[in-house]
């Protein structure tokens, strides 16, 4: 069983790949796999896929095994057996957007990184006893936005955000430049007109916009 402190660079190292981590919601399974391609080849490989959908789980499992470079996680996981599922599915990681003390204990006894949310000062240093180093802010611009995350760099130095939640391309620099924020999570990659369209162009243009944040940042 690899440590948390293992399973943390492992997030950590995810985290690292893009600027933006694609957070999508999909309805048709088919079309995981095309829309996983145009994200990779739009340098955004990490894709967070949530578990608001019946698609989700089979939309993992494509993508797990037939886009290379892709590194899949799943999102809105809420307990043991999302968690399990997740594993099960292919996952790289898995991201929630809050905590309980089930779903840590679960977390612990699982191979797969979680990378946990938190909306308050509290919820961090909660998830700082026990081991969590890289959270989810959550939901990020209706908690407090940059200005809250910024606030916490100087008393909670030792962590790093994922900032998730109203994230956009127009305020994600916002965000990026912050020194306690590695990535960002979007929605905007994926939207549900370009999903429903089949315009894997039209996502690989906004995955190459999201890519290039980091220098604008």
């Amino acid at each position: 069983m690899n440590s948390i402190e293992q399973k943390q660079q492992q997030i950590e190292t995810t985290m690292r790949l893009a600027p933006v981590i694609p957070v999508v919601v999909i309805d048709d399974a088919r079309a995981a796999v095309p829309m996983a391609r145009a994200l990779v080849a739009g340098g955004t490989p990490a894709i967070e896929v949530t578990l608001r959908t019946p698609a989700a789980l089979e939309a993992i499992r494509a993508i797990a095994a037939e886009v290379e470079g892709a590194v899949i996680g799943v999102g809105t996981v809420l307990s043991a057996k999302d968690l399990l599922a997740a594993m099960q599915a292919g996952a790289r990681f898995a991201v929630s957007p809050g905590v309980s003390p089930r779903l840590l204990d679960a977390a612990d006894d699982c191979e797969l990184p979680l990378l946990p949310g938190a909306a308050t000062a509290s919820e961090v240093m909660h998830l700082l006893e026990r081991g969590y180093r890289h959270l989810k802010f959550f939901p990020a611009v209706p908690a407090g936005g940059h200005k809250l995350l910024g606030a916490w760099a100087s008393p909670l130095p030792q962590v790093r955000f994922c900032p998730t939640g109203g994230i956009s391309l127009a305020n994600a620099p916002d965000f990026l430049a912050l020194p306690n924020v590695i990535c960002v999570g979007g929605s905007w990659l994926t939207p549900a007109d370009k999903l429903g369209a089949g315009d894997w162009a039209g996502i690989e243009r906004l995955a190459r916009e999201a890519a290039a944040l980091r220098q604008r940042a």
